[in-house]
Formats: structure tokens, C-alpha cells, sequence
């Protein structure tokens, strides 16, 4: 590997002894430079980048040791290599000065040429190697200078990563923690509708039979209108109350989307005013959907209500529906399938992030006193979750609001059930022997009264056990009316011994929950509570007609 030449600066007075010099050291293959004097000297230091000086000690103007004090007071030249050569200067303090000016090494003249060309050899390859490691010194610099800014990069970046991966983690935790408020909300009301149903069926029971047992009384009549009302618009807290918690009993059909909602079009126009604006766009091929229709309708008016309430002075409802391949936890509370999307979005007010939290929760509201109950997206989130759907709110307040309702697509081949006609109900029924189970004493004396008043026959047990009992001991018993939640054995649970016992036996299950098997999978029709003497009537009827039961008179 060929050496770049160093510079090499010999200087002398004698021309005679440069000559020497060069000659000497011409065999080391570096670059030889001459000076005169001090002066000339000088000059060549602050042009060239000289490695070693080689410097005679007697010369006119500045001797050698003045030369070196000058080289060594300038900040460049503070490590050059100085050798010193003399012929007359040659005692111990000569050398001794020469060495304290920052000389290398100090020659005698006449110059041993072996020895002339060892040493600055030496000094030659001490600075390349010297410059060797100040160039690999400045390429670690520049190394360490890259790394520490690509290390700062990659800091920031995973600062940035951990933000977002923390932000997410914050954002999902909400999610839970919202999921699992509703979750307790929802079993809560749904605690609580089921008692207020039982409540309501003794208000709306024995006003019926008051009803037909008081005298014709304009007064009594109008009161007990009145009354009856009210147990209507319990009953409907109620079945809000229920759609929220998921326990409201549906009845899932394949549902054609835009049918349905052409088909409420009209009446959303009116609800909603002249001046706010609907407009409806269908995706092509749209499959139907798997839900209830009816509280579909009621989910779709309390939605576009509250975007009315938005709109004060007017604006625009989109109604857009379309088919969407959700991917596993791409949408809070679906699993991964085809759904089909159905999206409202108002120009109203919106909501902030806050309200937007518990839009969903019942009773919630931002609506002034006596304007609102709180119930009507806490019915829809209901709705969805229990159509194996979601609920998915988005807004932003002064731009306005958009809530996605998505529902799985129905089974191929399914189909929506025609409408049930007047001719499918029963006449008012004869007389039977009917076994009553009942655990709430309020509700059993209530519906004894009730089918007392229809001249039938009852039968009283307050357990599931006892009813079994009960039948085991009478083979007259036509038909049993059971409530479901009951402690022990559910009314469900006795449904299944007696069909053990009396495979034949008409049952009929009493209930307001939803959490239980559909009527055509578990044989059992129900009896929604808080229900009516029509409502029993026309049941039991349909009940007996087809497992053709003998009444008696």
C-alpha cells in the first residue's frame, strides 16, 4: 500500500548543508522542503502542513532556539516534531535548552546519515499514524454523532409509540369500563322493570275488574280511563327499561331494510316538521336483516327524534344504508361478519365528548324537565345489542351527530312472516280448570281474579314444586299459566317436568323478560306482563284450540 508523501521542512543558512540534507533523506520518498533562514522558515510553516522540521542552532537573526519558541507559541504547530542539528552547540546545557524550546531530538554535526534518516523515519511514521488515528478519532465522532441522532430518532418515535400505544390502551379501558357501566346498568333496570311489571299487572288487573263490576258511573269510568292510561305509559317505561337492559321479549323476523324505512318515510316527514329535511339512500342489493321490525320502526323515530330536538331552526337528516363486512374488533361489541349499516346523521347542535359518554345510559338527558325520559337510545343501544348488533355514536358539538345501527344479516332464504289477521284469534273461551304458579302473592291474587272473571276454574301453587304437586294430584287441570322468574325452579325449567308428566299439557309462560328460549324453539307461548283480560283471553283461546282441549261448562 503506497504512502501519501509528507512534507519534511529542512532549515539552514548554509546552502552546502540544505544540499547534505536533501540528499540524505531523498531516499525516504517525502517531500523535502528548504528554507534559508527563520524568516523563509516561517513563511513555508503557514503555506505547507509540515510533519517534522529539521533546524540548524546557529543562524544570523534568529537562531534555532528562537525559531522553535516561535513554532511552538503558535497553536498549530504545538506537537510538530522539531529535531535540532548543531555543530557548535553542542554541550550538555545546549541540549538541554534545545530540548526545554520542544526539540524531539538534538544531532551533532557531522550528521551520521543512517542515523539522520532512522530517526525522522520514525517521526514520519509517528505522525502518519498520529493523523491515522485523528482521522479514525473524527470518523468515531461522526459515527457517535449518527448514532446518538438516529438513537434520539428512534427515542422519539418509541415516545410517540408509547403515547398513541397508551392512548389506545386508555381509550380501550373507557370502552370496557363504559361497556361494563352498561353491562350493570342494564341488569340493574332490568331488576327493576321486571318488579314494575309485576306491579303494574296488579294495577291494570283489578282495574279491569273493576271496571266490569262498578256501576256505569260517567265519574268512576273517566277515573278508571285515567288510570289505565297510566299503567300504559308504565307499561312502555317499562318495555324501554327492558330493550335497554336486552331483556325485552323480540320477536326476530328477516327484515327487508329499505322497505321498512320507505315505508316509515312519511310518517318521520311528519314527526320530524317542514323544516328539517330527510333524505334516504340505499345501497344496491341490500340483504334484510335479523331483528324485530316493529321496535326497528320505534328505534329508527326515537333516533330521528332526537336529531329533531337538535335542530331547532331546521337542518338535515341522512339516512344511509349499507352493507359492511365488519372485521373481528374493528366495531366496539360486534364479532367479525356481514352486518348491514344503517346510518342517521343530523346537522344539529351535536354533543361533547362527555355527553356523548352517556348518551346511551337511561335517564340520561339533556333535555329541559318534562321534555324527555332518557330512555329513547338507551332503548336503541338495547335493541341492537340484543339483535346481535351495535350501537356505535359519533358527534361533535356545533357540526352535529351520527349514529350507526348495525344488525346481522338474515339466513339465506329467510323470509318476512305475513302479518297476523283478525281471523287468527279465538273466540272468548269457555270454562276450564287452569293451575296458576306464582311466587309474587299480589300478582297470583290479581290474575286468580282475572280468570275467575272469565268463569274458569283455579288451581294456586307458588313454587315450581308445588305446582308439580298440584298436578300430580288433579288429572282435571286444562291448562297451566306459570311466571318465570321464580326461585328454584324457573317457570321454564317446570315447563320441562311437566312435560314429562303431562306431554299433552297446554302451558302458557307468564313473563317480561327476553331471556329465553324463542316461543317456536321452546313450544311455550307467552304472556308479556303487565297483560290484559283481552290479552289472556285471546292467548289461552289460541292456546287450547290447538292442543284441542275439552272446556267445560
Amino acid at each position: 500500500m503506497t504512502k501519501d508523501p509528507i512534507n519534511i521542512l529542512l532549515v539552514d543558512d548554509q546552502p552546502a548543508k540544505l544540499l547534505s540534507y536533501q540528499a540524505i533523506l531523498q531516499e525516504l520518498g517525502e517531500n523535502l522542503i528548504t528554507a534559508g533562514s527563520a524568516r523563509e522558515a516561517l513563511e513555508q510553516l503557514l503555506k505547507e502542513d509540515i510533519a517534522i522540521i529539521l533546524i540548524d542552532v546557529c543562524m544570523p537573526e534568529l537562531d534555532g532556539f528562537e525559531l522553535a519558541a516561535m513554532i511552538r507559541d503558535h497553536p498549530r504547530f504545538r506537537h510538530t516534531a522539531i529535531i535540532f542539528v548543531s555543530a557548535v552547540a553542542l554541550a550538555d546545557p545546549d541540549r538541554v535548552k534545545g530540548y526545554s524550546y520542544g526539540a524531539v531530538d538534538y544531532l551533532p554535526v557531522p550528521i551520521v546519515p543512517e542515523l539522520l534518516r532512522s530517526k525522522v523515519r520514525v517521526f514520519a511514521d509517528l505522525f502518519r499514524k498520529t493523523r491515522q488515528l485523528e482521522l479514525l478519532n473524527a470518523e468515531l465522532e461522526r459515527r457517535v454523532d449518527e448514532r446518538t441522532a438516529e438513537l434520539t430518532r428512534a427515542n422519539a418515535e418509541l415516545e410517540l409509540r408509547v403515547e398513541e400505544r397508551t392512548r389506545e390502551r386508555e381509550t380501550a379501558w373507557a370502552q370496557v369500563q363504559q361497556m361494563q357501566k352498561l353491562e350493570s346498568l342494564g341488569q340493574l333496570t332490568g331488576g327493576i322493570a321486571h318488579d314494575f311489571n309485576n306491579l303494574l299487572q296488579v294495577i291494570s288487573g283489578n282495574l279491569e275488574i273493576l271496571s266490569r263490576r262498578l256501576p256505569d258511573d260517567p265519574d268512576i269510568k273517566s277515573r278508571l280511563a285515567h288510570a289505565a292510561e297510566a299503567v300504559d305509559r308504565g307499561s312502555a317505561l317499562t318495555e324501554r327499561l327492558l330493550a335497554f337492559a336486552r331483556r325485552r321479549d323480540l320477536k326476530p323476523d328477516a327484515v327487508d331494510v329499505p322497505r321498512l324505512i320507505s315505508g316509515i318515510t312519511d310518517m318521520l316527514r311528519s314527526s320530524l316538521g317542514p323544516t328539517i329535511e330527510i333524505a334516504v339512500a340505499f345501497e344496491d342489493g341490500l340483504p334484510p336483516i335479523h331483528t324485530d321490525a316493529n321496535q326497528l320502526e320505534l328505534a329508527l323515530l326515537n333516533v330521528a327524534l332526537n336529531a329533531r330536538d337538535a335542530m331547532p331552526d331546521g337542518g338535515r337528516l341522512q339516512i344511509a344504508v349499507r352493507r359492511e363486512n365488519v372485521k373481528a374488533s374493528s366495531v366496539r361489541g360486534l364479532n367479525a361478519g356481514e352486518y348491514v349499516c344503517i346510518a342517521l346523521t343530523d346537522t344539529g347542535s351535536g354533543m361533547d365528548e362527555a355527553t356523548l359518554q352517556r348518551a346511551s345510559e337511561p335517564f340520561f338527558t339533556t333535555k329541559e324537565q318534562g321534555k324527555g325520559t332518557g330512555l329513547g337510545l338507551s332503548m336503541v343501544y338495547g335493541l341492537a345489542a340484543q339483535s346481535q348488533g351495535a350501537l356505535c355514536l359519533a358527534s361533535q358539538a356545533g357540526i352535529g351527530t351520527t349514529a350507526q345501527l348495525y344488525f346481522p344479516t338474515a339466513k339465506p332464504g329467510a323470509a318476512e312472516p305475513p302479518p297476523r289477521s283478525s281471523s287468527d284469534i279465538g273466540v272468548a273461551s269457555r270454562s276450564c280448570t287452569v293451575l296458576l304458579v306464582e311466587d309474587d302473592p299480589m300478582v297470583a291474587a290479581t290474575a286468580e281474579s282475572m280468570l275467575e272473571s272469565l268463569g274458569h276454574q283455579v288451581l294456586m301453587a307458588s313454587s315450581g314444586r308445588e305446582a308439580l304437586n298440584v298436578l300430580q294430584g288433579n288429572s282435571r287441570i286444562d291448562l297451566v299459566i306459570t311466571d318465570h322468574a321464580m326461585p328454584q325452579m324457573t317457570g321454564s325449567e317446570l315447563a320441562d317436568q311437566i312435560r314429562g308428566l303431562r306431554p299433552d299439557m297446554p302451558i302458557i309462560l307468564a313473563t317480561g323478560y327476553a331471556e329465553l328460549p324463542n316461543p317456536g324453539e321452546s313450544g311455550l307461548p307467552r304472556l308479556c306482563k303487565p297483560y290484559c283480560l283481552e290479552d289472556l283471553i285471546s292467548l289461552m283461546d289460541d292456546v287450547l284450540s290447538r292442543q284441542n282441549v275439552k272446556l267445560r261448562f
